[in-house]
């Protein structure tokens, strides 16, 4: 049986579980997790929403905070500073025993902001000074307005984990406002080792969209030679654009300019998979995780994926089929596939999807409050 520590030790990739719940810090099984090989925990709005609505765990705490503030978005935010700052002293030791590599927790600024620079920098302020942990990442959407922000979050020394990227270009954005925070940071006489931060590469998103366009060019023109290209392509297109990134990620990192950031004590930003659970039941349900590991990678899961992965998974490094992952990305352009409007709808729908998780939990916060005003 293959253990999540083979993925660590000989891929040299870190697993990371994406969920966050509170009965796990109560009931033991987060650290059963970090027992098992897990080495980080990311999580994010819609995640933190089913765990709030789940049951009756987070009741009293609730209770006792809407008595303090009366507003259930401050009390929502009670709840989750909660959750995540359990989490961090859980993986408090596997951070210092890493040297800080690992051990790291994710907060989220609201999605609301993932539109607004300014408002996004003052909410990663704000996280960052009311969990002052060494382990803590804030994470912040790789929209266009959110880039600056990450810039400048990183020249301030914060730690970021950087969301919802559905592209090369944007990644190429997101290393370049890393490598130019941290240069901004060395400049004004800053500590750069004691800044973390992941690049966070949306995967099977980017097969589902894709393949429904391609699934479309095929209907369009059932028998012709475009549609067999078009139907051949299908569930192909993440795997090759996040091996792409890859490619990105080690040229940037054994770049000279690198070189002098790494002299400073600069720590390269790794990227991270994310949303590696298998959409299409057609596919593989290790289609991302076997498919992308190599070093200085990070792949958080849901405990589902993981738990296929102890079942049945192999462990090889298998990242670098670059030259056959640019061929995917050509045919798609020759059907008539545009990544990069494939990318823009799905930042789009992503940003929403976590807007309606937040609005959906704090109305049902609503819902809760009213009927503790009524006992």
């Amino acid at each position: 049986m293959t253990s999540l520590r083979d993925l660590y030790e000989t891929g040299g990739q870190s697993p990371w579980i994406d969920n966050l719940k509170r009965s796990w810090l109560t009931g033991g099984h987060l650290e059963q997790l970090i027992e098992s090989g897990v080495r980080g925990l990311t999580s994010n709005p819609t995640i933190m929403a089913k765990a709030i609505e789940e049951g009756s765990d987070y009741d009293d705490q609730f209770a006792e905070s809407l008595g303090r503030h009366h507003d259930t978005l401050e009390a929502y935010w009670d709840l989750v500073v909660t959750d995540v700052e359990g989490a961090l002293t859980h993986f408090g030791p596997l951070h210092r025993d890493s040297g800080g590599r690992d051990g790291f927790v994710s907060i989220e600024v609201a999605p609301s902001l993932a539109r607004d620079t300014a408002g996004t920098i003052e909410a990663a302020r704000q996280l960052h000074a009311r969990i002052a942990r060494d382990n803590l990442l804030v994470k912040i959407p790789a929209s266009r307005e959110g880039i600056p922000a990450i810039r400048q979050m990183i020249a301030e020394g914060r730690s970021i984990n950087i969301t919802l990227i559905f592209s090369i270009e944007r990644y190429e954005e997101v290393v370049e406002a890393y490598l130019s925070g941290l240069e901004e940071l060395v400049g004004n006489g800053g500590d750069p080792s004691t800044v973390a931060s992941v690049a966070s590469f949306f995967v099977s998103r980017v097969d589902t969209e894709t393949d429904r366009r391609l699934n479309a060019v095929a209907a369009g023109e059932p028998d012709s030679p475009r549609a067999v290209a078009a139907r051949s392509l299908c569930g192909k297109t993440a795997v090759a654009q996040a091996r792409l990134a890859y490619e990105r990620f080690e040229r940037a990192f054994t770049s000279e300019r690198w070189s002098r950031l790494e002299a400073a004590g600069a720590r390269r930003q790794r990227p991270l998979w994310a949303s590696t659970s298998t959409k299409n039941p057609d596919y593989p349900d290790l289609l991302y995780v076997e498919t992308l590991i190599g070093p200085a990678t990070v792949n958080t899961m849901p405990e589902g994926t993981i738990d296929a992965f102890l079942d049945h998974g192999h462990v090889a490094r298998t990242i670098d089929d670059f030259d056959h992952a640019r061929d995917v990305l050509d045919q798609l352009a020759e059907v008539g596939v545009d990544l990069d409007d494939v990318a823009t709808t799905l930042e789009q729908e992503g940003i929403t999807a976590f807007e309606k998780s937040f609005d959906e939990v704090n109305e049902r916060l609503g819902h809760k409050a009213a009927q503790l005003d009524q006992h």
